[in-house]
């Protein structure tokens, strides 16, 4: 093992071909710096056990427990057998199942008075909980002195691990790797924090986290290695960050400073209503970043219907003053659609600009989708170029090589997570210089997230909403415990079309390919059909077999035949053509569908205010904040909304916990919270940032905003004295390592 490559080596190399295998397929696990970065999830101690009493439904856990009794069982007439173990910690105990010929072996086994660790999934069979055919290691199989002695002061690892293998197994390989390091003097690890940075932080040396973190002998070993490490994600992350800012703020950009007496003013005259104080500080500031050279780049943040486009609308107007233009860019033809007729309807003669009746300060507003007829889209081309439309909205065709701007001044981006950085940047080479960005989103997220993902961007916040929004009453339907709840969830549905109101169903899954189609046949069936006299179907049950997840086609198939016979239902999902989509949205604007049963494609921006009642199947299949996103598409007019949580999860099940919390708030910066502590630190950066997500190993973006933004100060005092890295080799190696060099470009994809 040559010094260098020291982290860059392939675990193949150090652990044999096979092991390397299993740990790259299941874990993601490639090199020897993957390794050493797949810290313990806790730390078991030989006297002080996991709480078995706390273990959560449906995931692969490992604990250490002792075998309290062991019963051989038949069942199906004698013909079949299992074994059945309790274990026990102290605070609650565990049934360990095994059937079949395994059944013997491991009867000589596990014998009460054992002590071992258990790996498998927890399901419940019966009110108990159990593990099904788990994988184990017994830890004082000769209870001889010498290896009860081994353990016995020992903190135990436990690694994030899976069925093919197990948190033992994963100690072991560390531990192979950690002898090598230790042999080489740790020749070759590059520490990414200035020396300076370390020792004024009283942090660890880098080799002796690593020591610490899988190897500790003490708590506060733990905690020494996990203070350091978390540093060192924060920090690098943060750099990459603040080195996008210093590149951004070094663009030029055109500087649109308002003028008294345009098209705001005439705007602002006209308003039927006083803006809240959030949309006039926001606007503020964002009035001040659009008057300077360098240019703009704003996330804007804030509820469902808190007036986000009525500030980027003023944004636009002011920017149109300016002698610029201003683009809108919306995910979807439907949103785009949606946006242009609330920006005309809001400007109203302001948007005629040119046209005979017009103002004389207006402008024109056009639209630019794809599906748009030849002669519509050339003449919304040539209203581009030649400056006579001062605002466009439209989808990705804006970002065509065909589309060409007289100059533009401003980009509005709805959404970002929807929308990556490549058309961004795409859109910012339009201008004659690179336009200003506002990008909106509806996703309430946490300053600390905000400070990760979007952290090249200023954030503002619109906390308030406007008056007039009527509240949402939102519960939770146990389909499963309770179903007659269930029968009363469509009857609520009717009594809402009766009062001349709309409704939504929102499914997981389309369901009309084949494979899937027999899928979900059988889960409808078997949703009757129990398992309870049956150990073997129970066993695969627990085991995680849950029915596929409901989809539109059945659900519509079964409410247009039952509950909701005689009513006007319509379907609604990604896979339908634009037209179609577009037609069924239309009539459901005008009212002349009843009941739409749609995947979550309407999750954004849809905006029926006629709609009261939005019924989601699944419901613990879903995010909490695609949950209140959802929630934010009824109760937008005056009648007052109502949003059911349909779910089989068990009452005790953290599923439940989290629609509990739903119908609990309507506060999305609070259930944001909520969902970062459900999901912890894992997806929260979204699918498309793998780079940045998988280098949080250690830091957990809720817990740790102290040093987030300690970081993102040190970060940006290192970038401002030195941008280049240039005295800073090894945090340039890491730099790259996490980012590659468009990684970097692209880390606020979003």
């Amino acid at each position: 093992m040559g010094p260098v490559p020291a982290l860059h080596e392939p675990l193949k190399k150090i652990l044999g071909g096979s092991t390397a295998k299993v740990m790259a397929e299941h874990l993601d696990l490639h090199t020897a710096g993957d390794l050493l970065h797949h810290y313990p999830r806790r730390y078991a101690e030989r006297g002080e056990l996991t709480r078995l009493a706390d273990l959560p439904l449906d995931e692969h856990v490992t604990v250490v427990a002792q075998v309290a009794k062991a019963a051989m069982k038949t069942f199906n007439h004698g013909k079949g057998v299992r074994l059945e173990v309790v274990v026990t910690d102290g605070s609650g105990s565990l049934t360990l199942v095994f059937f079949g010929r395994g059944a013997y072996a491991r009867e000589k086994e596990l014998i009460p008075g054992r002590r071992g660790m258990f790996a498998g999934k927890v399901s419940v069979f019966n009110r108990t909980r159990q593990l099904l055919h788990p994988d184990y290691e017994l830890l004082d199989r000769d209870s001889e002195a010498g290896a009860a002695e081994a353990f016995a002061g020992r903190l135990l690892p436990i690694y994030p691990a899976c069925k093919q293998f197990q948190s033992w197994k994963l100690t072991k390989a560390v531990d192979t790797l950690l002898d090598l390091f230790e042999a080489e003097q740790w020749q070759g690890l590059m520490d990414p924090l200035p020396p300076s940075l370390r020792d004024g932080r009283g942090l660890a040396e880098l080799p002796d986290a690593f020591r610490k973190v899988h190897r500790p002998r003490t708590k506060a070993d733990i905690e020494d290695a996990r203070a350091r490490l978390k540093w060192d994600e924060a920090f690098v992350l943060q750099v990459a960050l603040a080195r996008r800012r210093h590149a951004d703020s070094q663009l030029p950009a055109v500087a649109r400073k308002p003028v008294a007496g345009g098209i705001l003013d005439a705007f602002d005259a006209k308003l039927p209503f006083t803006l809240t104080e959030g949309q006039r500080t926001v606007s503020a500031e964002i009035f001040d970043d659009l008057a300077t050279e360098h240019p703009m780049h704003r996330l804007l943040q804030g509820e469902v219907g808190s007036g986000k486009t009525m500030v980027a609308l003023r944004a636009m107007l002011g920017v149109v003053d300016a002698g610029g233009q201003a683009a809108m860019l919306a995910p979807t033809e439907v949103l785009a659609q949606q946006h242009h007729r609330s920006v005309v309807e809001m400007m109203g003669e302001l948007a005629e600009g040119g046209m005979l009746g017009g103002a004389e300060h207006g402008t024109k507003v056009v639209l630019l989708t794809g599906s748009m007829g030849v002669a519509a889209r050339r003449q919304a081309l040539l209203d581009l170029v030649t400056g006579e439309a001062g605002i466009v909205i439209g989808t990705h065709a804006l970002i065509e090589d065909k589309v060409q701007f007289h100059d533009l001044g401003l980009v509005v981006v709805d959404e970002q997570h929807r929308f990556g950085v490549e058309q961004r940047d795409a859109l910012r080479s339009k201008g004659k210089q690179p336009p200003h960005l506002l990008v909106m989103t509806a996703t309430p997220i946490p300053r600390t997230v905000a400070m990760t993902v979007f952290g090249d961007l200023e954030t503002s916040v619109l906390d308030q909403l406007p008056a007039g929004r009527s509240p949402i009453a939102t519960h939770v339907v146990p389909a499963k415990d309770k179903p007659h709840f269930l029968a009363r969830t469509w009857e609520r549905v009717r009594e809402e079309i009766e009062g001349g109101h709309q409704a939504y169903v929102v499914c997981p899954r389309i369901g009309d390919d084949l494979g899937e189609e027999n899928g979900t046949k059988t889960a409808a069936k078997g949703r009757s059909g129990s398992s309870k006299g049956d150990p073997e179907k129970a066993a695969a049950e627990a085991d995680g077999e849950r029915r596929p997840p409901l989809a539109v086609v059945d659900v519509t198939e079964q409410l247009t035949k039952g509950p909701l016979k005689g009513l006007r239902v319509e379907v609604l999902h990604g896979r339908m053509q634009p037209e179609a989509k577009d037609d069924v949205m239309r009539r459901f604007a005008a009212g002349e569908v009843d009941v739409l049963v749609a995947t979550t494609v309407i999750e954004v921006g849809v905006n029926v205010p006629n709609s009261t009642v939005m019924v989601i199947m699944d419901a613990d299949r879903f995010g909490v904040s695609q949950l209140h996103q959802l929630r934010g598409r009824v109760g937008r007019g005056s009648a007052a909304g109502l949003c059911l949580l349909v779910t089989d999860a068990p009452e005790a099940s953290p599923a439940r916990a989290r629609l509990a919390a739903v119908a609990g708030t309507l506060d999305g910066f609070e259930l944001s919270r909520i969902d970062l502590e459900q999901r912890r630190e894992g997806d929260v950066l979204g699918q498309a940032q793998s780079g940045v997500r998988s280098s949080l190993r250690m830091l957990t973006v809720i817990d740790d905003e102290e040093i987030i933004a300690a970081a993102r100060e040190e970060a940006a005092a290192v970038v401002a004295a030195d941008p280049e890295l240039a005295g800073l080799p090894e945090l340039r190696t890491a730099l790259d390592a996490l980012l590659d060099e468009e990684r970097e470009q692209y880390l606020d994809k979003g």
